[in-house]
């Protein structure tokens, strides 16, 4: 949505927008009941959506955990809460570009330098079916997409 407003404003610089122009406003306004729900519930549940992706993760590639034998468990937390975190605020502000723009280009340049892409790809890919699990239907779909956007540039698919 900022970066939208941000580019209305050197779009009509000078003039006055038409409605087309103005429409991805009142498609906000529409959804955002349905995203300030889905911010609180992704908010609700962040700990057991957490815990449900670890363990499946564990399950599919319990290695993913080992960096060069060290146990990085804390550490792929911290990184998954912290995306996850930026994911319910993308979902209620409705704003990839921000997301992608402000942390995951940033955290890329990180996962390639430790070589975490897979490990990345493998988290994204569960924590999607983790939310399908979890949320409603409509709610699972303002979500996932921005998931899948985490996945493809944190994990290398892009």
């Amino acid at each position: 949505m900022l970066s939208q407003l941000d580019r209305l404003s050197f779009t009509v610089d000078g003039r006055y927008a038409d409605d087309s122009e103005l429409q991805f406003i009142a498609d906000y306004i529409r959804s955002f009941p349905i995203r300030a729900q889905t911010y609180l519930k992704l908010q609700e549940l962040e700990s057991k959506l957490m815990q449900q992706t670890y363990q499946k993760v564990r399950l599919i590639d319990p290695m993913l955990f080992n960096h060069n034998g060290n146990d990085i468990t804390a550490k792929w937390k911290q990184d998954t809460l912290r995306v996850l975190r930026y994911t319910a605020v993308t979902v209620l502000m409705d704003d990839t570009d921000t997301l992608r723009d402000r942390l995951l280009l940033w955290f890329q340049t990180i996962m390639k330098a430790f070589n975490a892409q897979r490990s990345c790809d493998v988290t994204y890919q569960v924590l999607q079916e983790v939310v399908k699990q979890n949320l409603p239907h409509a709610q699972a779909n303002l979500v996932c997409p921005i998931l899948e956007l985490n996945r493809r540039l944190l994990g290398g698919s892009l």
